[in-house]
């Protein structure tokens, strides 16, 4: 693959045989974020789990304590008296039933996160072939199937995101911006790191992080000690 000249110059910042604590990896990242733009800060952490086995699954959210930097848009499935919930904790988008044609048949897809009351997984479900391969199928171990409709929203409006394991056992998640401070990102990436040890699944044997890399998008990757977790 070959690079762009920013990228090039940014990567020479980056001694790629040395594994940096937290706060030098933040620090460095920010340095050589070649974009013009305000990048995303990205965590990418290799596990020793097998997720083709259920007991070795690692799904779950956090909320980071200063946000992600990005405005995210909400939509919740919900009847009755949670309809006006959602409503005044500020999803961006409130409804049932009518909104599975828009959904499938018109592609409306005008939103980063799915919120539902367990009543409307039903109808949720039969969105599963559209949400289901772009992550955004609501999941109780994510919070994002409760009947508590306000905190989730509020919740995920104040910088939650969530994680899970992709198919070859890696966690991608953003935990900020180029633009915050580096006491901002190491709180996120702390917060982050404390609800990914904890999520270890007890089937795992051996070392469960495996490697921790932290990124910019479109910067190159600096490696973390995973001995500090």
């Amino acid at each position: 693959m070959k690079h762009g000249k920013k990228y090039v110059e940014a990567a020479k910042l980056v001694d790629r045989t040395t594994f940096y604590d937290p706060a030098e990896a933040i620090a460095l990242v920010k340095k050589a974020a070649p974009a013009k733009f305000d990048e995303t800060v990205e965590v990418h952490i290799r596990t020793g789990c097998d997720g083709r086995h259920a007991e070795q699954q690692v799904r779950g959210a956090v909320v980071l304590p200063n946000g992600t930097g990005k405005t995210v848009r909400v939509l919740v499935f919900a009847k009755g008296d949670k309809v006006n919930e959602a409503e005044a904790a500020g999803a961006d988008y409130v409804g049932g039933e009518e909104l599975i044609p828009k959904i499938q048949k018109d592609g409306w897809l005008d939103f980063d996160v799915v919120v539902a009351t367990p009543d409307m997984m039903g109808v949720v479900g039969r969105l599963g072939k559209v949400l289901g391969p772009k992550g955004l199928m609501p999941n109780p171990k994510a919070g994002t199937v409760t009947m508590d409709v306000t905190k989730a929203v509020k919740d995920i409006k104040a910088g939650k995101i969530e994680y899970r394991l992709d198919k070859t056992n890696i966690i991608h998640v953003p935990v900020g911006k180029v633009s915050f401070t580096d006491e901002a990102l190491q709180e996120n990436f702390g917060a982050l790191m404390d609800a990914i040890v904890k999520a270890r699944p007890s089937a795992v044997k051996g070392q469960f992080l495996r490697g921790i890399t932290l990124t910019s998008t479109m910067g190159p990757g600096v490696k973390v000690n995973v001995t500090r977790f």
